[in-house]
């Protein structure tokens, strides 16, 4: 089981390099950013991330339902656990169960996001 799949909302690219995180997410609350952080003033993560918006496109699906249906495909993977602030992030997060992604684009998620060890 995967808690906070969505790495807190930084995979579903709400969080952009080079912008202030927005006001009403979770970044902008010191009660709840502890975790999220580190991740939001990691500009080259940012910048990874926002490379998915293509892969995201090409699969008429949102940057969430991409990393929920990346994340499901494993087989050592049974659920997620996710989190929603409003109705309609269930409904798009829901939606991810049933994608299936094709080789090419596991491959090129990995690639995106792999860090250059060299």
């Amino acid at each position: 089981m995967v808690f906070s799949p969505l790495a807190q909302g930084v995979l579903s690219g709400k969080y952009k390099p080079g912008q202030d995180v927005p006001k009403d997410s979770r970044a902008a609350d010191a009660r709840q950013n502890t975790f999220i952080k580190p991740m939001v003033g990691d500009q080259a993560l940012l910048k990874r991330v926002q490379k998915l918006e293509g892969v995201a496109a090409q699969l008429k699906c949102t940057m969430s339902q991409l990393a929920l249906a990346w994340i499901l495909r494993r087989r050592e993977v049974t659920s997620c656990i996710i989190g929603a602030t409003r109705p309609q992030q269930v409904e798009e997060n829901a939606a991810a169960s049933g994608m299936k992604l094709d080789e090419s684009t596991i491959a090129r998620v990995d690639e995106i996001l792999s860090v250059d060890r060299g």
